[in-house]
């Protein structure tokens, strides 16, 4: 399975949301919680300068949010990344 990050902060429905889809699909995942403003800018460098959460690294490579996570799994993108 693919290592996959997520970063994320407690109350970000959009991150509820992204945990779930990865549940879904039976992928293993680490939690970032970003509240501490260091955690946050790795986040953001790792980013190219996003600063909202979810963001999303499958195998280190940025996915992006959830939106663009769940956009690439209705074009069928997701799954082989989850495979590699």
């Amino acid at each position: 399975m693919a290592k996959i990050e997520i970063y994320t902060t407690p109350t970000c429905p959009y991150c509820h949301a992204a945990k779930s889809l990865l549940a879904e699909k039976g992928a293993d995942f680490t939690e970032i919680t970003v509240l501490d403003p260091a955690l946050r800018e790795v986040m953001t460098q790792r980013a190219h300068g996003r600063r909202t959460v979810p963001q999303i690294f499958i195998d280190d490579a940025h996915v992006g949010g959830y939106d663009d996570m769940a956009a690439l799994d209705r074009r069928g993108g997701l799954d082989p990344l989850l495979q590699a």
